[in-house]
């Protein structure tokens, strides 16, 4: 085997949990390629690739994720190693409070001269009351699809 930094060495019983997991096709195919890295990763393997190229090739993945699942497995352990960690994503653009102001807005009487409201009547007018400081029609619709609600 090449050197390599982070040398993974699997007990039995993680190599015998691997092979299981990776035959019953009941997890993400995130999961099922971390545990394939881990299984041509080890040591102990007569089948084991040479490279972390070798197996980001073999399994259709990057170098850097082979290196990076093999370093979470040495420093945190298999759970972590398999496992995803969790993604904060994007904060939310608007609080509770000013969705609510939408809803109710969009609920309300139309102004005079329109039959009903239009998202982006919506939008200049949230924006013109001051109560959101901008906002484009397009996120009105998105905010009055989350609550079901269908001013037009």
């Amino acid at each position: 085997m090449s050197t390599k930094k982070y040398r993974v060495k699997l007990t039995n019983r993680e190599r015998k949990y691997l092979k299981k997991l990776t035959t019953t096709g009941k997890e993400s195919a995130r999961k099922l390629n971390r545990a394939r890295i881990l299984l041509l990763s080890d040591e102990a393997n007569p089948e084991a690739a040479e490279s972390d190229p070798e197996i980001a090739r073999i399994l259709g993945v990057s170098s850097a994720t082979v290196a990076r699942i093999r370093q979470r497995f040495i420093e945190e352990g298999l759970r972590p190693a398999l496992n995803e960690k969790p993604r904060p994503g994007a904060p939310p653009k608007f609080s509770g409070k000013e969705r609510a102001e939408i809803t109710a807005l969009a609920c309300s009487d139309p102004p005079e001269g329109h039959g009903r409201w239009s998202l982006r009547l919506l939008a200049d007018k949230l924006v013109e009351l001051e109560l959101i400081e901008s906002i484009s029609y397009k996120t009105v619709g998105e905010v009055l699809k989350k609550t079901n609600s269908n001013p037009t």
